[in-house]
């Protein structure tokens, strides 16, 4: 069975999912990926304020390609997460709710998805114009100067994931 989401995520939500659930998320998302996550944890260690409000947000690790006529994004898959996890920690313990990409994880991005009642969802590789079916809008919130990995926000329908990582630490990928 299919568990529908809208976003923003609620605590309830996340703890009601269960590692292998499939997923369809509705809402709005915030992107970005290895070069972004770099600037923000810079400002993180500074003790500075964030160009963009993390807290209750779920981040989808994407770079899209340009969008085609009608369309708000070309082809959109999920980044490899790991490249991420570095970060990840100190986003999530900002309040951030969740991530988006395919992959495992490291030890200390389940210790803080766990501490901070968070969730990972996995997207499905190589399905990258399949998922830009689900982005109906695309704003740039930050970092417009990274092209692709600028930080932005997209309202999607339907955003198909399967839980890799629930708020307990179960992993689909150490079944």
């Amino acid at each position: 069975m299919t568990k529908r989401i809208t976003l923003p995520i609620k605590d309830e939500d996340i703890k009601s999912l269960k590692a292998g659930d499939s997923v369809l998320l509705t809402g709005t998302i915030i992107t970005g990926r290895d070069a972004a996550h770099k600037r923000l944890f810079e400002l993180i260690e500074k003790g500075e304020e964030l160009p963009v409000d993390v807290k209750g947000e779920i981040i989808y690790y994407v770079g899209p390609a340009p969008a085609k006529p009608g369309y708000a994004v070309g082809p959109a898959g999920p980044t490899s997460s790991y490249r991420m996890d570095k970060f990840t920690p100190a986003l999530l313990d900002l309040g951030m709710k969740g991530m988006i990409g395919k992959g495992a994880r490291s030890e200390e991005v389940i210790d803080a998805i766990v501490r901070n009642g968070a969730v990972y969802f996995a997207a499905i590789g190589g399905a990258a114009a399949l998922i830009a079916k689900s982005i109906k809008k695309e704003e740039i919130l930050c970092y417009e100067d990274l092209g692709t990995e600028a930080v932005r926000r997209y309202t999607v329908e339907d955003f198909p994931c399967i839980v890799a990582i629930d708020s307990e630490g179960n992993n689909v990928y150490k079944r």
